[in-house]
């Protein structure tokens, strides 16, 4: 799990693809979820958290660049 301390020292690009690849994830859990294949449910929210983090840390950057 990513903790907040560890997004705000990563780059607006590396904060970018990281969402790119949690997005992936999630799309791939809930196609497993559906088909009764997911082995551990408990990362489904753990990854939704994450890209939320995530977003939040973008969405305060744009916020404090546009001041």
């Amino acid at each position: 799990m990513a903790k907040t301390e560890d997004l705000t020292k990563k780059t607006d690009d590396q904060l970018a693809e990281q969402l790119g690849e949690l997005k992936r994830e999630a799309f791939n859990l809930r196609f497993q979820a559906a088909t009764g294949q997911l082995e551990k449910a408990s990362r489904v929210k753990e990854v939704r958290r994450t890209i939320a983090r995530i977003k939040t840390e973008q969405t305060g950057r744009a916020r404090s660049a546009a001041k």
